[in-house]
């Protein structure tokens, strides 16, 4: 089971972009920015929050705070030791039932078992195997994997915890060029396109990344006159984390 969290960087975005675009840039350095600068929030190229699908205990925690992982990997291991067993209970009832089934088409072909009990055999046949089926589904959802390259950004849960189907178990960032989303003032609407490329600062890392807009919001926020935008790196980059933040730069904008 796979929750967004959105919340946590809603609010970020919220605190660090909803300011006035002079108060931003004012912010970034301590002085007077230039009018083409605004402030950008580094956000990761997806997350999602792993919940364990079925409740039940965890035998092995194949993740470690900050450790990548690859698609499909094995990240947490639940017991499965009752849906192993119910299983083999439907197993040993379809191999019965589809016997009994034969049985009674044998039965019929000589005149000893009626058209109705043949069908009746034949319900209990498909009975039993959608039992299996339902048994081999639940087994499935006791190994949690993860859904794409990436790293673990945070631990809900420990080794040998019993855990209910639905609670967090991981929060998971994605590999891969970072985002970033910013506010620009709605009168640079008729210099920007997407696939422009601009230039921006972070404060932790102290450098200058090349950046591309992705995707320009169709509405303006009529109280800050600005329109929000979102953003890619145009490549990865080491020392860049999400949660990080930064100035802008856009040539040619006024």
């Amino acid at each position: 089971m796979i929750h967004l969290p959105v919340a946590r960087w809603a609010l970020c975005i919220a605190a660090l972009l909803s300011l006035p675009v002079a108060a931003q840039t004012a912010r970034a350095s301590g002085t007077e920015q230039a009018a083409d600068a605004v402030r950008v929030l580094v956000l990761p190229n997806g997350e999602t929050t792993l919940a364990s699908p079925v409740p039940g205990r965890i035998i092995a925690m194949n993740a470690g705070l900050g450790l990548p992982f690859r698609q499909g990997d094995v990240l947490v291991s639940l017991d499965c030791e009752e849906p192993q067993a119910r299983l083999a209970m439907a197993k040993a009832e379809l191999t019965a039932a589809t016997d009994q089934h034969e049985a009674k088409l044998r039965m019929q072909g000589l005149e000893q078992a009626s058209d109705v009990e043949v069908a009746l055999a034949a319900s209990a046949v498909a009975k039993a195997k959608a039992q299996t089926d339902l048994y081999q589904f639940q087994i499935s959802q006791c190994s949690i994997r993860a859904p794409w390259d990436g790293n673990t950004a945070k631990l809900h849960a420990r080794s040998f915890m019993s855990v209910t189907a639905g609670q967090p178990l991981l929060d998971l960032v994605r590999r891969g060029p970072l985002l970033l989303k910013l506010n620009v003032p709605s009168r640079w609407m008729t210099g920007l396109k997407n696939g422009q490329d601009f230039e921006v600062s972070i404060d932790e890392t102290g450098n200058t990344y090349p950046a591309r807009v992705r995707r320009i919001n169709s509405r303006v926020d009529p109280v800050s006159q600005t329109i929000e935008l979102e953003a890619t790196m145009l490549r990865s980059h080491a020392d860049l984390l999400p949660g990080m933040s930064g100035v802008a730069r856009f040539s040619g904008l006024r």
